[in-house]
């Protein structure tokens, strides 16, 4: 069966990835670091997911008129991704996150938006026949809230269901979650929008309840190696990970996004899809790179 058309919006970044013992403090210089550039972002990193994965996806970004963004533009090609809504800004420099790696996988990211921050609204409106064909659109929070906002509604009128990945954590409006078919925090996340730090599963299911009660159908909370905890009105259940070495955490949620949105656009039930997520993102984390460590179908099966 011919998957559902899936829409991706959001950031494109370049990565430029430090690699070692342990993450400074501040005002300390760590030496011994092995760099990495890398193609990453959340938008662009979950469009790579899914198309990777098998995905039939369209991406609506902004990149700069330099050779980040060009760069950028030639891999989502090379990755299948269809690209006629990714628009060149002449003004605004391509985005790029600085990142620090440990030893034992984890990061911190810093990020300047570059040419996401410039978004707009009418770039979505320009889309919104691919928006209507659609069957999902995943997107998050890297760029201006207002195109967010504009994006979800415009999918809820056209009867396209909405996937977010509410990162990086920020505010949200009860009007827009209510318009959400599902999302998907993590815990830091969600200890944001609920107030609830989510460290056991009942934490979890405590969480998962206030977003649900607040109109969003489907609550996918993704804890790292516990795996995910998902609500809907027909789950109320953990769903464990596969158990690996972690190298680099960088885009695991990602990966697992991509995946989610993939598994569903070809007819699996829910908890066939977080199954089918859960080990996408298992398998990232033993990779290092954004992008560069997503799965093909193969790798996970």
């Amino acid at each position: 069966m011919k998957p559902e058309k899936i829409v991706v919006i959001g950031s494109s970044n370049t990565d430029m990835v430090v690699q070692s013992g342990h993450l400074p403090s501040p005002g300390e210089t760590v030496l011994g670091g092995k760099f990495m550039m890398n193609p990453g972002g959340k938008g662009a990193n979950q469009a790579v997911a899914a198309a990777t994965l098998g995905g039939d996806v369209s991406f609506i970004t902004k990149v700069g008129s330099d050779v980040f963004g060009r760069e950028a533009l030639k891999g989502f090609q090379s990755n299948g991704i269809d690209t006629a809504y990714v628009t060149i800004d002449k003004d605004s420099p391509s985005g790029v996150a600085l990142i620090m790696v440990d030893e034992q996988g984890e990061n911190c990211i810093s990020v300047a938006l570059g040419a996401n921050a410039a978004m707009q609204m009418s770039e979505i409106e320009k889309a919104r026949d691919v928006i209507k064909q659609a069957s999902f659109l995943l997107i998050q929070l890297e760029i201006p809230m207002e195109v967010v906002a504009y994006a979800v509604q415009l999918a809820k009128q056209e009867g396209t269901k909405v996937v977010l990945n509410p990162a990086p954590a920020q505010v949200l409006p009860d009007d827009l979650l209510s318009s959400l078919h599902i999302i998907t925090p993590n815990e830091t996340e969600t200890a944001f929008l609920t107030g609830v730090k989510v460290e056991t599963e009942a934490t979890a299911r405590q969480a998962a309840r206030i977003l649900k009660n607040k109109g969003v159908n489907i609550v996918v909370i993704t804890r790292g190696e516990q795996g995910a905890y998902v609500l809907s009105d027909e789950e109320d259940q953990a769903v464990p990970c596969p158990k690996v070495k972690a190298v680099d955490t960088t885009a695991a949620g990602d990966t697992f996004n991509g995946a989610l949105v993939v598994g569903l656009s070809e007819g699996m039930t829910l908890m066939a899809a977080i199954v089918f997520a859960n080990k996408a993102a298992a398998y990232s984390v033993t990779k290092m790179g954004a992008q560069a460590s997503v799965p093909s179908r193969k790798d996970i099966y």
